[in-house]
């Protein structure tokens, strides 16, 4: 027999994981929702999907702005400050600290740019998303000579990548986009 303090113990305890539960469930789009207006803001600027920049953030950093990778990159997007400096140049911004890429706004534009840049170079290829991802990941020239690889069957792309962190990082953000990105598809 449980005594009331037990109980409510016991009642607590499930609340507590109840609301962990759902928020793990919704993570991905309490995180979004909180950084939704410079997503925006980029997306219809650089004409990317607001939906696949999130899922290039989750990727990246789970929407953590602080994350700093081992070769340099800084920020949500992962940003190396030589892409943010073209990104700058061609924004004609008179000045740009590296630093600044800390700052989710600058970041989300900047890497939405850079994100935005490949899809365009990638326009009327196949497959346009994974080749422009590989891009953002892994630069121009090896995303080139995947496609060459697999110029006779687009849908192998991902499958011919010869990086395996890069290859699992497209299959993960086409995945998150797929998941998040359509909702509706969900239900």
């Amino acid at each position: 027999m449980m005594t009331w303090g037990l109980r409510i113990l016991v009642v607590i305890g499930l609340m507590a994981m109840l609301g962990l539960g759902v928020y793990w469930a919704f993570r991905f789009e309490i995180q979004y929702y909180r950084y939704r207006a410079p997503i925006d803001l980029a997306a219809a600027r650089y004409g990317v999907p607001p939906r696949l920049i999130a899922a290039v953030i989750w990727q990246e950093t789970r929407f953590n702005p602080a994350c700093h990778g081992k070769a340099g990159e800084a920020g949500l997007m992962q940003i190396m400050p030589q892409s943010a400096g073209e990104w700058a140049r061609s924004e004609h911004l008179a000045s740009f600290d590296a630093g600044s890429l800390y700052d989710p706004g600058t970041n989300i534009l900047a890497g939405t740019w850079y994100l935005g840049r490949a899809m365009k170079r990638w326009s009327g290829h196949e497959p346009l998303l994974p080749c422009a991802l590989a891009e953002y990941n892994a630069g121009r020239s090896n995303s080139l000579r995947w496609h060459r690889n697999a110029e006779h069957n687009p849908e192998q792309f991902t499958d011919l990548i010869d990086y395996p962190g890069t290859r699992s990082y497209i299959r993960n953000i086409l995945n998150h986009y797929d998941t998040f990105g359509r909702p509706w598809r969900r239900w």
